[in-house]
């Protein structure tokens, strides 16, 4: 999978990302689902002495596994440029873990008889000090298996860097 991303307001709001990993049961009965990826890359490099860039280019692996008639729990590390991977005070904080929890509600099926579930809750949280750490919650809705809309609240473990909390919606086309 490869994606782009539009994160603003920002004077440079374009960044990329890319994944590639294995669905569970695939590997043996019983496989967790497993992925590597990166996300974050930007298109503004740091200035020499400052921490303006955009590249955060964040690395991570993902284990994953649906839990019967509970949901989904993944989790995994991350590093990332530790240039731009600040705290509000300036320590670097460029590694850390990710955990995430899904679950499905309403199942539908499209023209195609493919089933997908219309609206789903989601919450995850990353550990560090910099932009991404932090968490949030919310619910998708599924237009179809391929378009949803997100939105819900996310919080900050360092308000200087992004603020206190912020609402998002999110558009997803796969």
């Amino acid at each position: 999978e490869i994606g782009v991303d539009y994160l603003g307001p920002s004077d440079y709001p374009v960044y990329f990302n890319a994944k590639i990993g294995t669905p569970e049961n695939a590997l043996f009965k019983w496989s967790p689902a497993l992925q590597i990826g990166i996300f974050n890359v930007g298109t503004k490099r740091n200035d020499e002495g400052q921490q303006n860039g955009t590249d955060q280019n964040i690395v991570y692996g993902v284990i994953g596994k649906t839990i019967p008639y509970l949901g989904r729990l993944s989790a995994g590390p991350y590093i990332g440029n530790s240039a731009v991977l600040r705290s509000s005070t300036g320590d670097a904080q460029d590694k850390g873990f990710m955990v995430a929890f899904d679950r499905g509600f309403l199942s539908v099926k499209d023209k195609e008889g493919s089933e997908f579930n219309r609206i789903v809750f989601a919450a995850d949280y990353a550990s560090g000090k910099n932009a991404i750490g932090g968490g949030g919650f919310g619910l998708y809705y599924f237009f179809t298996k391929d378009i949803s809309l997100l939105t819900g609240p996310v919080w900050f473990n360092d308000s200087g860097v992004n603020g206190r909390w912020k609402w998002t919606v999110q558009l997803d086309i796969n």
